[in-house]
C-alpha cells in the first residue's frame, strides 16, 4: 500500500465562486429546459418508452456532461432491454497539480455520485403563476417539478468535478450513476448496479443528492431513510353501481368495509400502526443526533408545512400538527411508521354523483416504514393483515411491493471532519445530522453492496421546497453551496 499523502488543498472561496458561475452562466438554463419536460417516472406514465420523455432529459444531461470536456471524463448511456436508461460516467484518479508540484491522488478507493432523472406527476393547487412544466425563477428560486428533485444532481456532480480540476487538485476515482427509475421504486436499478458491479470497484464514499436540508443555513447529512410498502387496496362487493335507494342498508358499503379493513392497521384517532411488527428501536446515536437537531430546527420542524387555516371569528385558524414537541415531530417523520392514503378509484367526481351504490373502492397506499424494518416481510404482513376474513365476505384484495429504509453507518473521523471542514467554509456553521422520513431505494443496495463506504446523502429538499406537491422549488444559492462543499469532501477522501 502506498504511504498516506497529504490531501489536496480546496480553496473554498475560489470553488464556490466558480461554481456560483457556472450555475448562473448555464446550469440554471439547463434545470429550466429540463423542467419543461414531463418525464415522469414510469409509475406515472406507462408509455414512458414511446412518449420519449424520459430519453430526451436523458440526452440533454448527457450531451451537457460531453460538452463540459473534462478530461478523462467517459460517459454512457446504458439500457437494459425493457428497463429505464441510466447514464454512467467514470473518470480515473487524479495525481493533481499544486504549485508545480506533483501530488499522489487522495484515495485508491472510488467516489459514487448518484442522481436521477425521472419526475414526480404534477398534482394540483399550483400558484396561478406557475406550473409543474413551466419553469419560473425567482428570488433565487427556481420553480417546476424536478428541478430539485433530481434534476440538479448530475449537473451539481460535474460542477463539482469540474471545480477540482480547475484548481489542478488530486481526486480518487470517480463514477457517476443516474438512474430513470427513482420515483417508481427504482426497481430497474438493481440489474445495473448488477451489471455496472465491476466497473463501480472498490466504492469508499457514496455521494447522494437526492435528499433533504433541515434549514438552508448550513449543510445536513441524512442519517437515515425510511423505507417504504405501497399497493392499491380494493374493495368489491357489487358487479355494478345500483340505486342507492333501493340497496343502501342491504348492500354494505364498499367504502364502509374500506374502513373496517384499515382499522386493522392504523388507529384512526392517532394515527399509530397497530402491528409491532412495524416499529423498531430508534439506535441511541440516531436519538441523540435528533434531540440535537430539533434544538436547532425548534418549531420550524412543523410550522413549515402549508398548513389549512380558516377565518374563526376575527381571528386565523390553522390545523395542527400531530405534536408541537420539536423532538417528537421529528422522531415521527423519521422513524414511525405512518400510513397514507394517496389515491383513490370507484369515485365518481361530483357532478357525476348520483344516488348511486358504488360497486367498489380502491384506495392506493404509502405506508413509511422505520429504517430497520424490512419491506418485504411488511408487504407479506400488510397483504395477510388486509385480506384475511373480510366483512360480509367482500372481495378485498391488495397488491403492492416495498423498498427497505437505510440507517447510515458508523461515520469516519475524516468524513465528519470533512463535512465540518466543508459546512464552516461554505454556511459559516458546522454540518447538521437529520433523518429522512422519504425512501431512496438505491442507499439500501449500497449498503449491503459496500458495507463499508461512506454514505454523504444530502441534497436541497429544505423547508417549503414541496418535492412531489405544488410549487416545487430549487433553492439555488444553497445548490451552489452544496456542491461546492461536495467538491471539498471529495478533495479530503483519504
Amino acid at each position: 500500500m502506498n504511504a498516506r499523502i497529504p490531501h489536496s488543498k480546496l480553496d473554498p472561496v475560489l470553488a464556490l465562486r466558480q461554481i456560483s458561475q457556472a450555475w448562473d452562466d448555464d446550469i440554471v438554463q439547463q434545470l429550466e429546459d429540463y423542467i419543461r419536460i414531463p418525464a415522469k417516472s414510469p409509475a406515472f406514465d406507462a408509455d414512458w418508452a414511446s412518449s420519449g420523455h424520459i430519453e430526451t432529459v436523458v440526452q440533454h444531461a448527457a450531451a451537457w456532461i460531453e460538452g463540459q470536456k473534462i478530461p478523462g471524463l467517459k460517459l454512457e448511456i446504458i439500457r437494459l432491454t425493457g428497463r429505464t436508461p441510466v447514464l454512467f460516467f467514470e473518470l480515473p484518479a487524479s495525481r493533481g497539480q499544486t504549485q508545480g508540484e506533483t501530488e499522489c491522488a487522495a484515495s485508491s478507493q472510488t467516489v459514487l455520485m448518484y442522481g436521477h432523472l425521472d419526475k414526480q406527476p404534477e398534482f394540483t393547487g399550483w400558484r396561478q403563476d406557475l406550473g409543474p412544466w413551466t419553469p419560473k425563477y425567482e428570488d433565487g428560486k427556481l420553480y417546476g417539478r424536478g428541478g430539485a428533485d433530481d434534476g440538479y444532481a448530475v449537473y451539481a456532480s460535474i460542477a463539482a468535478i469540474q471545480s477540482l480540476k480547475s484548481q489542478q487538485l488530486a481526486h480518487p476515482r470517480i463514477v457517476g450513476l443516474v438512474e430513470t427509475c427513482e420515483e417508481s421504486g427504482s426497481y430497474d436499478l438493481l440489474p445495473y448496479v448488477d451489471a455496472l458491479r465491476a466497473r463501480l470497484g472498490d466504492v469508499g464514499l457514496v455521494i447522494c443528492l437526492d435528499s433533504g436540508a433541515g434549514n438552508y443555513d448550513q449543510l445536513w447529512l441524512t442519517t437515515s431513510l425510511r423505507g417504504m410498502a405501497g399497493g392499491v387496496l380494493k374493495v368489491e362487493v357489487l358487479t355494478e353501481g345500483v340505486h342507492s335507494g333501493d340497496a343502501s342498508g342491504l348492500v354494505p358499503s364498499s367504502f364502509r368495509i374500506m374502513r373496517q379493513v384499515l382499522d386493522r392497521l392504523e388507529d384512526s384517532a392517532t394515527g399509530r400502526l397497530l402491528p409491532a411488527s412495524f416499529h423498531c428501536e430508534v439506535p441511541p446515536e440516531r436519538l441523540r443526533q435528533a434531540q440535537a437537531t430539533a434544538a436547532i430546527l425548534g418549531e420550524e420542524l412543523y410550522k413549515r408545512f402549508p398548513w389549512a387555516h380558516y377565518d374563526c371569528g376575527g381571528s386565523t385558524a390553522f390545523a395542527l400538527p400531530t405534536t408541537t414537541d420539536p423532538l417528537q415531530a421529528l422522531l415521527n417523520r423519521t422513524w414511525v411508521p405512518t400510513l397514507s392514503v394517496t389515491g383513490a378509484e370507484g369515485f365518481p367526481d361530483f357532478k357525476s354523483a348520483g344516488n348511486v351504490l358504488r360497486p367498489y373502492t380502491a384506495f392506493k397506499l404509502s405506508l413509511r416504514l422505520p429504517p430497520l424494518v424490512e419491506a418485504a416481510s411488511a408487504v407479506q404482513e400488510l397483504k395477510r393483515l388486509l385480506e384475511d376474513n373480510a366483512p360480509y365476505q367482500a372481495r378485498v384484495t391488495f397488491e403492492g411491493g416495498g423498498a427497505t429504509g437505510w440507517n447510515a453507518p458508523a461515520t469516519a473521523p475524516w468524513f465528519e471532519q470533512a463535512l465540518n471542514a466543508a459546512s464552516t467554509a461554505q454556511f459559516g456553521a458546522p454540518c447538521g445530522y437529520i433523518g429522512q422520513g422519504g425512501t431512496i431505494p438505491l442507499m439500501n443496495m449500497l449498503a449491503r453492496g459496500f458495507p463499508k463506504a461512506q454514505m454523504m446523502v444530502c441534497g436541497v429538499l429544505g423547508p417549503k421546497s414541496n418535492a412531489h406537491g405544488p410549487n416545487e422549488f430549487l433553492h439555488v444559492p444553497y445548490a451552489k453551496k452544496l456542491t461546492a462543499v461536495v467538491a471539498q469532501v471529495i478533495a479530503q477522501m483519504p
